[in-house]
């Protein structure tokens, strides 16, 4: 897809970044579709157990050079490839883009897997796009403009939980599996929930929150490239998110430490909160077992 450039400076403008990725991500999808039935090729990628596939690679590849044609004048940060910089001159626009959030999966053949795109002025996040290919869903939102789905305007939801919530789970590639507060969070959510998923699509995760499939979200240093996206969505759905410590979060924030979130329904997060500060007083117990 191409066409003129946009350059989005007000929510009317935004909209149209917001269907000019949403087209760009449906675009990727059905590259990825159309090439996992022929096969996949897996690379280890870093130190810590992380994969990419040459679907990652090639959907990358289309959505970079789209949303180049489309917005010249905005920076580029592809989970692969890097920083891509503005034609031109410096621009506070930053599209992050997660060609496929769910490699893991895919790498073992679990069809659990979404495009994400976000674009941030500055600091903030202005515009999320996720699209599940398996499926052909897509949830997009714009700050201050409520987030959308197939089903139209997605509204914040309760539902009777007599057996525990449903939460999930995520944590950055680099958490080494010894973490002493990652696995006493693990222990507590695990402990008083009736089911913790961990789904290796954070963006999956962030999207059935959105939806109200599930009833909570716990991160701890969680990726920087596809959690503005997915956080952006929640939010404008109604889902608040809250640093660990109950203090508020950026989704943006370029330190991992600080990408540590608890996100939920307001009905339920003083609950979820609560749940955190007894992993915390667990914490030093972990640590003697697993120093």
């Amino acid at each position: 897809m191409t066409g003129a450039a946009v350059d989005p400076v007000d929510p009317l403008d935004l909209e149209v970044a917001c269907r000019t990725a949403v087209a760009i991500a449906e675009a990727a999808g059905a590259l990825l579709i159309g090439r996992l039935v022929t096969g996949v090729e897996i690379q280890h990628k870093g130190d810590h157990g992380d994969v990419v596939t040459d679907l990652d690679l090639a959907a990358e590849e289309l959505i970079v050079s789209r949303l180049r044609a489309a917005f010249p004048g905005h920076q580029i940060v592809a989970e692969e490839s890097g920083v891509h910089a503005a034609i031109g001159a410096p621009s506070e626009w930053t599209w992050l883009v997660d060609p496929l959030d769910g490699t893991n999966n895919v790498a073992v053949g679990l069809p659990a897997f979404v495009v994400g795109l976000a674009l941030c002025a500055g600091r903030q996040t202005v515009v999320g796009v996720v699209h599940d290919p398996v499926v052909r869903r897509t949830w997009s939102a714009v700050r201050n403009g409520g987030a959308h789905g197939p089903g139209g305007r997605l509204w914040p939801q309760s539902r009777p939980t007599p057996h525990g919530p449903t939460l999930a789970w995520t944590q950055g590639h680099a958490v080494p599996k010894a973490d002493a507060t990652a696995l006493a969070l693990k222990l507590v959510l695990e402990r008083n929930s009736y089911r913790t998923l961990q789904l290796w699509a954070p963006l999956v995760c962030w999207m059935m929150l959105a939806r109200g499939d599930i009833d909570g979200f716990v991160g701890y240093r969680a990726e920087a490239v596809d959690l503005p996206a997915g956080c952006l969505i929640a939010s404008e759905a109604g889902v608040r998110v809250l640093s660990l410590d109950g203090s508020p979060f950026s989704e943006t924030d370029p330190e991992a430490g600080r990408r540590s979130f608890v996100a939920g329904r307001p009905d339920r997060l003083e609950e979820l909160l609560g749940l955190v500060r007894s992993a915390q007083r667990l914490t030093p117990a972990v640590t003697a077992l697993w120093p």
